[in-house]
């Protein structure tokens, strides 16, 4: 099931989540930008490349995921779903209100 969560919550939950797994979606010219740290990059808009690297991972797992603003990461969200991935967080807001730690 997909969750829309905020970063708050986002934190709290990876703090204590030994299943957790960052998935950044947006392109590589946007994670030149800056990303949030231990980060899995999987461009979404590469459309069938995006899925067949999204089906090598792990179902048991559980993905946080972000984009710039929220909205491509809760299409990859409904996607994962679809594919039966259990458990998918979609990041309210994006990257551009993140607050948290960040890396470049």
């Amino acid at each position: 099931m997909a969750e829309d969560i905020t970063q708050e919550e986002w934190q709290d939950l990876i703090a204590n989540d030994s299943k957790a797994v960052i998935l950044d979606v947006r392109t590589e010219e946007e994670v030149e930008d800056g990303f949030i740290p231990d980060m899995l990059n999987i461009d979404i808009r590469k459309g069938q490349g995006f899925l067949d690297e999204v089906e090598k991972l792990d179902k048991s797992k559980n993905y946080y995921v972000y984009c710039r603003s929220g909205a491509r990461s809760a299409q990859a969200c409904t996607l994962m779903n679809q594919m039966g991935f259990e458990t998918t967080y979609n990041l309210i807001g994006g990257f551009m209100n993140w607050d948290g730690e960040t890396a470049e």
